[in-house]
């Protein structure tokens, strides 16, 4: 059997991954939940159906599941659920494949940006939370 040294903080190493991966969201979701008038204009030019919903969506995810995330609370399934908001923002709001540059680099950049995200959070569901969660208590 190895043991290789990250093995002993297996715990902080997941915390620190929870709070790196949630902590764009949460400071956009309160941008979104601040600024709700724009951010259902924004869903609207994007072409969102139900911008309205949309945008109250994008508010309970970001913010409200983001920090449910850093909390370790439901990891696992909230995970999942997270990724799958990932990837439909990613196919909603950075449709690269239909912009020319400077505005196709920029999308795609933030496309594969979304993806890189949701390989972390698949990554945390499958780990689960670790330790210092409330998933643990």
């Amino acid at each position: 059997m190895r043991y290789s040294l990250l093995d002993g903080q297996r715990d902080l190493f997941l915390l620190l991954a929870r709070l790196l991966l949630m902590v764009l969201f949460v400071l956009s979701g309160w941008a979104k939940l601040t600024s709700f008038e724009a951010t259902v204009g924004y869903m609207t030019s994007l072409g969102a159906p139900a911008p309205m919903l949309a945008a109250a969506i994008a508010v309970i995810m970001e913010f409200i599941v983001g920090i449910l995330l850093v909390l370790g609370f439901y990891t696992r399934p909230l995970a999942l659920i997270f990724a799958l908001f990932v990837l439909g923002t990613a196919l909603l709001g950075h449709q690269y494949w239909n912009m020319v540059d400077p505005d196709r680099a920029a999308n795609m950049t933030q496309f594969l940006k979304n993806l890189s995200i949701c390989g972390g959070l698949l990554a945390l569901a499958v780990s689960g939370p670790g330790r210092f969660s409330l998933d643990r208590r």
